[in-house]
């Protein structure tokens, strides 16, 4: 299965550049006016221009809007330094809207771009979420065991040098 991040914009160009300064991605292809697909990621993120005010679903009354809103889904990105991106990320646009969070697994930044999108910058410390994982999960399968025994990425942004970029 291929996973594709679409977030909806009222602004493209807007997005295209905050997208790509915060993050060091990179435009693969323009979708005519209305949209573009970002590459630089471990999954493309499509951009694509939604009015504000019109329906988000023909099932329920909610319009689209641009400002600061709630989601139960939304992005991680897994950056190697938090706090050099969360300054990217800030001078891009973004907001911090909390102080950045330590725990047993990692440093967590909950933050929302321009849009109103919320997002979270992740840095992995030691073991990642294999600190808080229970016996008998997913992760103790040997195929996975064997993939961080070999050394493999854990689908993480690495820092591109245009725009101070994660």
């Amino acid at each position: 299965m291929e996973i594709l991040a679409n977030i909806d914009v009222d602004d493209l160009d807007k997005a295209i550049s905050f997208y790509c300064a915060a993050f060091g991605l990179s435009i693969g292809r323009r979708l005519g006016q209305f949209g573009a697909e970002l590459i630089g990621g471990s999954a493309p993120i499509y951009l694509l221009v939604k009015a504000p005010g019109t329906p988000a679903a023909s099932t329920i009354s909610q319009l689209r809007g641009y400002e600061r809103h709630w989601t139960p889904v939304h992005l991680d990105f897994v950056v190697e330094d938090v706090e050099l991106a969360v300054q990217s990320a800030i001078e891009a646009g973004a907001q911090l809207e909390d102080k950045v969070e330590t725990h047993n697994w990692g440093r967590i930044a909950h933050m929302a771009d321009p849009f109103g999108h919320g997002f979270c910058l992740v840095q992995f410390l030691e073991r990642g979420y294999d600190e808080i994982t229970q016996q008998g999960t997913p992760a103790d399968r040997p195929a996975v065991a064997k993939r961080r025994r070999d050394g493999e990425q854990r689908n993480t942004l690495e820092s591109k040098p245009t725009g101070g970029g994660v």
